[in-house]
């Protein structure tokens, strides 16, 4: 059976999660990127197919002139949509496509949402190219109020915004950087920022948990510290999943980010795939499930088993080292794996040293990720602090 797997950047969901459990499937995978040179590098053996995967178009034209699919997948949040077009095209099990453009574009959420009576959210809209002085001049703005792309990730240019006048300056601010992006603009909502982390077949949907997280101060959203959390309470999952119903989520993995005020849960964000930056590798790891090979099982019409057997009683923490300012990676620890009074821990570097970047307020200012699953919350957190505090990472300006 062949699977085309649609990508941007090499990514450790795919490089350690999904490549790895295609082959445990037995898949004949080609990898379609418009960034082959990358990807033929992390994983030589892996056929990579050049493509510009941002066109359905173009996807639907490389697939037909290579070998006869058996199914198109991607995890990435720029490419849902045109796989699932993609995949419609080929009579292959798929997102619905108006659900992943819904979910991507976060202005047609707030409106779809509004419009089911799923969640009124206040937001507007200012589109690529236009002033958003003329946009918002007649519209009252919250105070605060959160300035984000409409079809952003990673929490890149989402800044709080004390009013108006201050979400005027800071859109000018993003079309500077980003000239062709549209932008919009919502109230702020309060509460404990938590994540749910779902897997179904349109059948069947499991709910493997979430986390909460940890922020970096205002006005900066930076994701520094995920904290597992194997049951929410249950009348913040039924709110969340009905929001998501509303939404036409019910197929393959989702990701979906919300807060809770006074046991009333909000939606950030949907993100329909699999969570990132190692929370995947982890909730495979704490949950004792084989994550990956269900969530391309599902893309190949395979129905999930109604028990998938999860572990129980576990404690996780993931926790992000950051740059606190622009330069080179000058000191950092290696890869590490230890284990630290019962608690498994994982150490991995995201920026080599040597390496310099600018500071980027998103997660792409991560210098690495520690990774900690045990049976004890307490113990979980101290295997951390300890690893961290005796750690040292330094940033040349």
């Amino acid at each position: 059976m062949r699977l085309y797997l649609l990508a941007l950047n090499p990514t450790d969901s795919v490089t350690e999660g999904f490549l790895p459990a295609a082959s445990r499937l037995g898949l004949e995978t080609a990898v379609l990127t418009d960034q082959p040179e990358a990807h033929r590098r992390a994983y030589p053996e892996t056929e990579v197919l050049e493509c510009d995967v941002r066109d359905f178009r173009a996807v639907i034209t490389r697939i037909a002139t290579h070998l006869p699919p058996d199914a198109v997948f991607t995890n990435s949040d720029h490419l849902q949509t045109q796989a699932a077009l993609a995949a419609e095209y080929f009579g292959l099990p798929a997102k619905p496509w108006q659900a992943a453009l819904r979910t991507k574009d976060k202005a047609h959420m707030r409106r779809h949402l509004a419009a089911a009576g799923a969640g009124a959210v206040w937001s507007a809209e200012v589109p690529a190219g236009q002033d958003p002085g003329a946009v918002l001049g007649g519209t009252e703005v919250p105070r605060p109020c959160v300035v984000k792309p409409r079809e952003g990730v990673a929490s890149e240019d989402v800044v709080l915004a004390e009013g108006q006048d201050d979400a005027v300056r800071r859109c000018r601010e993003i079309q500077a950087r980003r000239p062709g992006a549209a932008l919009v603009v919502e109230e702020y909502l309060t509460g404990q920022l938590c994540t749910l982390e779902t897997l179904g077949d349109s059948r069947v949907r499991h709910v493997l948990g979430g986390f909460r997280t940890q922020l970096s101060a205002p006005p900066y959203f930076v994701e520094e510290r995920m904290t597992f959390v194997r049951d929410h309470p249950e009348h913040v999952v039924t709110q969340v999943l009905a929001q998501l119903d509303a939404l036409g989520v019910g197929f393959g993995a989702c990701h979906t980010e919300f807060v809770v005020d006074e046991g009333r849960a909000r939606l950030i964000e949907v993100n329909y795939r699999a969570i990132g930056d190692q929370c995947d590798l982890l909730l495979a790891e704490l949950l004792g499930v084989p994550l990956f090979d269900h969530i391309l099982r599902t893309h190949l019409g395979e129905p999930l088993p109604t028990d998938l057997g999860a572990r129980t009683g576990g404690a996780a923490v993931l926790e992000y080292p950051c740059a606190d300012r622009a330069g080179t990676l000058t000191a950092a620890p290696a890869a590490a794996d230890l284990v630290v009074d019962g608690v498994r821990l994982v150490y991995r570097p995201l920026r080599e040293v040597g390496e310099r970047h600018e500071l980027y307020r998103t997660n792409r200012d991560f210098l690495g990720v520690v990774r900690a699953t045990g049976t004890d919350q307490t113990a979980v957190d101290s295997a951390v602090t300890g690893f961290l505090a005796a750690r040292h990472w330094e940033v040349t300006p």
